[in-house]
């Protein structure tokens, strides 16, 4: 396949997996709306972005996770923030950055093409996807400290910067765990979908 071809398929790629990625998060934040009231839900829209980080690399994981974020942002944005410097930084954090966040997984995007049996590409599915997801929950963490914290109970233990993290991270810290096991079992059964440089590589290696 010439180069040309090659970087058609790349972008064909990413314009795919930014829809289903917006797609799942839209659909799982209907589930959650009532259980997360301030944002946040559990399900796999990080996923495709993982996917497209390591099937392509860093770039176009980082494109593909602007592209969801922008989307998020068309489909609206809930800000509190009293200033519009303040709004700024809300919109980066809560929204923007989030998903482009999850694309670090691609710095493993070498070693995984390049791992030699199943036991080393899953240690580096784990490793980028617990990466990219904590990023992501800092994101969110540190949004929720500086324009949420009036929303934590008057007596919660901790205070707000606690309560973020629960908060937070009771829906993000599943996510990473459903997602990193969804992507073992896809590299398991279609090796093919995070391999695409590969004419063959077993489904499943001791």
């Amino acid at each position: 396949m010439q180069k040309k071809e090659i970087k058609l398929q790349i972008i064909a790629e990413i314009a795919i997996f930014s829809a289903l990625a917006f797609a799942l998060d839209i659909l799982q934040s209907g589930l959650f709306r009532g259980l997360f009231p301030n944002g946040g839900s559990i399900g796999i829209a990080m996923i495709p972005v993982l996917v497209i980080s390591y099937r392509r690399g860093l770039v176009p994981g980082l494109i593909c996770g602007l592209i969801v974020s922008l989307l998020q942002m068309l489909g609206g944005i809930y800000a509190i923030a009293d200033s519009w410097y303040l709004v700024i930084l809300q919109v980066l954090l809560d929204y923007v950055v989030a998903y482009p966040l999850v694309a670090v997984a691609g710095v493993f995007y070498k070693s995984y093409q390049k791992a030699d049996n199943q036991k080393q590409r899953t240690k580096y599915l784990w490793l980028g996807t617990i990466i990219g997801g904590l990023l992501k929950l800092a994101s969110h963490y540190a949004a929720g400290v500086i324009f949420w914290s009036y929303t934590c109970p008057e007596d919660f233990l901790g205070g707000p910067y606690f309560y973020s993290f629960v908060y937070n991270g009771a829906y993000m810290i599943p996510n990473i765990i459903l997602s990193a096991i969804i992507l073992i079992i896809i590299s398991k059964k279609q090796p093919m979908i995070l391999l695409p440089n590969s004419k063959e590589k077993e489904s499943v290696e001791e």
